[in-house]
C-alpha cells in the first residue's frame, strides 16, 4: 500500500521533518508575497522596491528559488506591506 502524506515536502523529506518543515513555512510564505504582487499588479521593480529588496530578488521569489530565502527575510518582506505573520505552534501528529 503506498503511503500518503499531507503534502509535498514530508514527501520528498520524509527523512528530515525538520528541513520539511521549514520547507512548507517558506513555501507558504513566497506564496503570499506572490499574491500580494499580482494582487496589486506590480512589475518587479516596484515590488522589489515595496519589500525593500532588489528586483533579482523578487525575479528568484516568482520562479519559485526557495532555497534563496530564508523565513526571516520573507516575513520582513511580508511586514514591509503591512502583512502581519501568526505562528501556531503545535504537537506533531
Amino acid at each position: 500500500m503506498a503511503e500518503k502524506y499531507d503534502n509535498a515536502w514530508d514527501a520528498l523529506y520524509d527523512d528530515d521533518p525538520a528541513r520539511a518543515e521549514s520547507l512548507k513555512i517558506k513555501s507558504e510564505l513566497m506564496i503570499r508575497v506572490e499574491k500580494y504582487i499580482k494582487k496589486n499588479n506590480l512589475i518587479q521593480k516596484e515590488a522589489a522596491e515595496l519589500f525593500g529588496v532588489s528586483q533579482p530578488r523578487i525575479s528568484d521569489l516568482v520562479r519559485g528559488k526557495i532555497d534563496r530565502f530564508t523565513i526571516d527575510m520573507l516575513i520582513n518582506m511580508l511586514s514591509r506591506v503591512g502583512i502581519k505573520v501568526d505562528i501556531t505552534i503545535k504537537k506533531a501528529a
